[in-house]
């Protein structure tokens, strides 16, 4: 690969057809069969803006390389083909290799294959702890989340707030509790001043504090590697839920909570997800809930669409129904067809 005769670009760049060489971040290698029976290595290869797929078949020279020598987490150096396919993104490898020192000479940087937040997650987390500061009244429930965020705040600065589907680049979980938080505030104030004879009222310090607490549990749901975030031990048999309410448990400062908020406040984060399938052990029971989930719900929705929309390669009106949403999604016609 010393004499280049296709350009050095990033795969996100890469239009279809286009053929370059690239560096890229092995995020995942499965060995699976076809439909008839034929073995393959599916691998996945990703920059910071793009996935693209490319399968290994049993008769390819890079088969037993494959099997052997290449782990989630290598980076590579790779010249190949980029296709939209029916498959979705996909890789045409040419020859391909492991990065290497000599690298940084053109431009290999770790940081140009994870994926990051659009925003900056100090600023991010300065506002969210100032929501917290200026919108929970009750000083014992105001200093149990302020709590939580000091202990855990070099992890919520890099962890994702999924391993796939939303938000799951560094920096995506507190994007996604400042969102929601944001939004919770907003709806808390409405509601309240729109249900006033609510019995017993609305409690808005709960809202703000559930908001900012519902997802806590996925930094003990997440191992981080190289490659992404993948389920820890404790996140496939317990999840994010049950762990969120027992982080906060643990703070000492939830000890000063009064009894019926912390119960309030735990029962947001245990049934935020509301649906057994989804992962609740419990529906949303209360108002404070129903507002939780609505915004998370409709934050991590957005936020897929949004991907879709921005990454979807179908020429056209409509998208490919290969997304996180597993839907079509409707563009409408683009400026050459106006």
């Amino acid at each position: 690969m010393s004499t280049r005769t296709v350009p050095m670009m990033l795969l996100s760049e890469l239009a279809d057809g286009q053929e370059a060489d690239m560096f890229v971040l092995l995020t995942r290698r499965e060995a699976a069969t076809t439909r008839d029976g034929r073995p393959f290595y599916k691998l996945t290869f990703r920059d910071a803006g793009r996935e693209a797929g490319c399968p290994i078949w049993e008769d390819s020279p890079l088969q037993e390389e494959c099997r052997a020598q290449w782990r989630p987490g290598m980076f590579f150096k790779i010249r190949g083909r980029f296709v939209e396919s029916q498959y979705g993104p996909q890789i045409e490898i040419r020859k391909i290799r492991p990065v290497s020192d000599a690298d940084e000479s053109e431009g290999f940087d770790p940081l140009m294959c994870m994926p990051q937040s659009r925003f900056d997650p100090e600023e991010m987390f300065a506002e969210l702890a100032g929501i917290v500061r200026q919108r929970i009244g009750g000083d014992a429930l105001r200093q149990l989340v302020l709590d939580v965020l000091d202990e855990y705040r070099e992890q919520l600065l890099v962890f994702p707030a999924a391993v796939r589907n939303h938000h799951a680049y560094a920096g995506g979980l507190i994007e996604h509790l400042l969102s929601v938080t944001r939004s919770c505030v907003y709806l808390a104030e409405k509601y309240a001043d729109y249900y006033p004879d609510l019995q017993p009222p609305l409690d808005k310090d709960v809202v703000v504090a559930g908001a900012v607490l519902h997802d806590i549990g996925k930094l003990r749901e997440y191992d981080l590697h190289p490659h992404g975030a993948e389920y820890s031990p404790a996140g496939h048999l317990v999840g994010h839920i049950l762990q969120g309410r027992d982080l906060v448990r643990e703070v000492p400062s939830s000890a000063d909570v009064d009894p019926e908020t912390m119960l309030r406040l735990e029962h947001v984060i245990v049934s935020h997800q509301r649906l057994p399938e989804w992962g609740s052990p419990k529906p949303t029971m209360t108002p404070e809930a129903v507002i939780v989930h609505y915004a998370d719900d409709l934050d991590a929705k957005f936020q897929m669409m949004y991907g879709v929309l921005r990454d979807d390669l179908i020429e056209g009106p409509v998208t490919s129904s290969r997304n996180p949403l597993g839907q079509r999604v409707y563009r409408g016609p683009l400026p050459d067809d106006s």
